[in-house]
């Protein structure tokens, strides 16, 4: 008999799932009432990434003179770079599409919502439904960004993460406010762009998550951009102006610019879904799941930003494949689950900002032994062919066997770079393996192998 899996939410998640699903044998419908690729992923994540690239073209040309190059002035053209962000989420959904189709996997256009344990719902947008039969049940509607009460988004000067791709022009300051991931990601943006721009930081240091030496060097490549850090400042509220806006601070302290941009982290889809159907409750709208992604209703998996774990694209596409793999039966077969400890991130400001596994300050807070190596960039030759030799390779180690724990990397094309760690760290490598590994010269790789030695 076929087993039937109904897909909630055509993002990285339900994407993987139905790919995985399909290969093996099972029934697929995907139900998604956006975009296939995830809203998230193309509306939030590969948009930021485009335009952070073209950035980062300015700020290469920007240092050409010190490649033997005359000094060139490009300029931002708002409406090139809408264009080029609407063939790139094209061409990556008419992809996922054509791979989708080619496995049979039904797609429905529509909002889908839990009639009961097995049955589910899709609504089409002309208020059309149809309902399905399901012998498991993923869901991964993903999230949308958190708007507070006191910030009255208007995506003309007060500005949500998803007004700024592009926005309808070019601020001449940007406020921003919210010094996580995606903050700090749209302060080196727009700075790049031209922009003033000042970044509310409501703790001591940008990426209060990060490690402490990692923020550190973000914060002085910031200030030698001109970009104004007021730590310790809490967002209270934003006042629209006659010019542009006034962002209260809880200390009394405030900033003023034309636009302000909210990055305060995101909420999950998960209030449509008909959960109260199955009796499945939310933590703070988060499905609660276990180490195979299943819900309290063992044959309901909930994926992705949805499952309140790390919210990354990686990890969301991962948990599809678990989930598919748990629901066809491979779970009786030798499985791994999936280490959220060990899964790689990045972050792309100028320098570059990767990380994976244990952080040197963890390590210090739960007590353990560790062996921290630190190598700066600036001995690598080919940091120095490039003219950019910012930043430096950090590797957590056990003392006792060598093995890598963790590692961040600052510095150009570190989101590349960390793979190799989060191999070594995936796999149990140890120090002595990356530093008898050949890697090639002159690359920026082997500044991974000196800081292991």
């Amino acid at each position: 008999m076929t087993t039937r899996i109904v897909i909630i939410g055509g993002g990285p998640a339900g994407h993987s799932a139905a790919t995985y699903g399909a290969r093996l044998g099972a029934e697929i419908v995907l139900i998604e009432r956006d975009v296939l690729g995830g809203a998230a992923h193309l509306w939030d994540c590969i948009p930021s990434k485009a335009m952070i690239a073209t950035g980062g073209a300015l700020s290469f040309l920007a240092r050409s003179e010190g490649m033997g190059l005359e000094q060139v002035s490009p300029h931002i053209d708002l409406d090139g770079v809408r264009e080029r962000l609407s063939g790139i989420e094209a061409k990556l959904t008419n992809s996922t599409n054509r791979v989708l189709e080619s496995q049979k996997v039904r797609i429905v256009d529509g909002i889908g919502t839990l009639l009961g344990p097995n049955l589910v719902r899709a609504t089409t947008p002309d208020g059309e439904h149809e309902d399905f039969e399901a012998d498991y049940i993923v869901l991964c509607t993903g999230s949308r960004p958190r708007l507070p009460d006191w910030a009255a988004v208007d995506g003309d000067r007060i500005l949500s993460t998803r007004d700024a791709y592009p926005p309808k022009q070019l601020p001449e300051h940007l406020v921003v406010v919210g010094s996580g991931v995606t903050g700090v990601e749209f302060v080196h943006m727009f700075r790049s762009f031209g922009s003033e721009v000042t970044l509310l930081v409501s703790r001591q240091q940008v990426l209060p998550a990060k490690d402490p030496e990692v923020a550190a060097a973000l914060e002085d490549d910031f200030i030698r951009r001109g970009v104004n850090l007021m730590k310790g400042a809490r967002s209270t509220g934003i006042e629209r102006t006659e010019s542009g806006v006034i962002v209260h601070a809880e200390d009394g302290r405030h900033a003023e610019g034309s636009h302000a941009l909210l990055a305060i982290g995101s909420i999950p889809n998960s209030e449509s879904l008909g959960l109260e159907n199955v009796g499945i409750e939310t933590d703070g709208g988060y499905v609660t799941v276990d180490h195979h992604c299943r819900s309290a209703v063992p044959h309901i998996y909930a994926a992705g930003d949805l499952s309140g774990r790390l919210p990354l694209s990686s990890v969301a596409s991962m948990q599809g494949r678990k989930i598919a793999e748990h629901a066809m039966g491979m779970h009786d077969l030798p499985h791994r689950h999936l280490d959220y400890d060990k899964a790689a991130s990045a972050i792309f400001t100028e320098p570059e900002i990767a990380d994976v596994g244990l952080a040197e300050a963890d390590a210090f807070a739960e007590g353990r032994k560790i062996r921290v190596t630190k190598v700066p960039f600036s001995v690598s030759a080919k940091a120095l062919i490039n003219n950019d030799s910012r930043g430096f390779v950090k590797i957590v180690s056990d003392p006792a066997t060598g093995v890598v724990l963790g590692g961040s990397i600052v510095g150009r094309h570190a989101a590349e770079l960390i793979s190799v760690l989060a191999l070594a760290v995936t796999a149990g490598l140890t120090v002595t393996d990356l530093v008898e590994s050949l890697f090639v010269h002159p690359a920026l790789a082997e500044v991974l192998g000196e800081a292991a030695e």
